[in-house]
């Protein structure tokens, strides 16, 4: 069986748009929404589709990507033990369903996951290489995050000639997973609330032998909206971010007490200085 897992937070439009793009795939047994607790009428808009395939499941409680995902696949568990998941944020758009056929043959025994290549308004997503504690604490300070990406996270686009490359970590926006191989590693971890989904999922993965590949042959569309934030926001988007690092590189890349200790300097460095510009930006 292969199911569609979509998880939706106040962004109706988007979600229906994908079921409608996907409910005639016959690749698709199963569409499961999980509605993450909106705060809009998502959920009750969601009932009134009419489509056979679907399924909508509403969250307990807003605890963030990785419980929603959670909640999807021990539902997907009460009626298939053995199926292959396609987990997907609202705004994808899928071109065809070739591509997810390509997918599923893509998923072999000791792949984990498997990605296809993510357009994000012409910027090319194809995964990246898990970073070490150190890197991570390199990547809070403003100014050489994106240098540190480059240099040593990111692969080089001669990487991706081969139909299908082995990576760390893929976008967590839409990738195919197994679900014999999420009850292996006990689903994914709810303790963070939003980021580094991604790479604690490769580093559980990586804890029962198994590995994560792009297949550079399928293309889907990130359709996601560029905002701009203000500055309050941005420094609670970046605390939210590096407490789910720091959370990941304690637990799963065993950072030492150095580590530890660089990584909450160089945040904290970084958020004096998001504070300072916010000041200049006021006055």
């Amino acid at each position: 069986m292969n199911c569609l897992l979509i998880v939706n937070y106040n962004d109706f439009n988007n979600a229906k748009r994908l079921i409608n793009n996907v409910k005639k795939y016959d690749i698709i047994d199963r569409i499961i929404v999980v509605d993450n607790k909106s705060t809009d009428d998502s959920y009750k808009n969601l009932l009134k589709i009419k489509c056979d395939k679907l399924d909508i499941v509403l969250s307990d409680n807003n605890l963030g990507y990785s419980y929603a995902i959670n909640i999807g696949l021990k539902y997907i568990e009460t009626f298939s033990k053995n199926a292959k998941v396609f987990i997907s944020n609202t705004d994808i758009i899928i071109n065809s369903e070739d591509d997810l056929k390509k997918l599923i043959k893509s998923l072999k025994k000791d792949v984990g996951v498997v990605g296809p290549v993510i357009n994000e308004h012409g910027v090319l997503n194809r995964g990246w290489r898990v970073p070490s504690p150190f890197q991570d604490g390199l990547m809070n300070l403003v100014g050489i995050h994106n240098f540190v990406r480059n240099k040593w996270i990111f692969y080089k686009d001669s990487y991706y000639q081969d139909d299908e490359v082995k990576v760390g970590a893929v976008s967590g926006c839409f990738f195919l997973v197994k679900l014999e191989d999420m009850k292996a590693i006990n689903y994914f971890d709810d303790h963070v609330f939003l980021y580094y989904e991604e790479n604690i999922l490769a580093k559980k993965l990586e804890s029962i032998n198994k590995y994560e590949i792009i297949n550079n042959k399928v293309e889907v569309i990130h359709d996601h909206a560029a905002s701009i934030d203000n500055n309050i926001k941005r420094i609670k988007k970046f605390k939210i971010l590096k407490a789910s690092g720091y959370y990941f590189q304690t637990k799963y890349n065993k950072a030492n007490i150095f580590e530890k200790i660089f990584l909450k300097l160089t945040k904290n460095i970084s958020l004096m200085i998001y504070h300072i510009s916010g000041l200049f930006k006021r006055s």
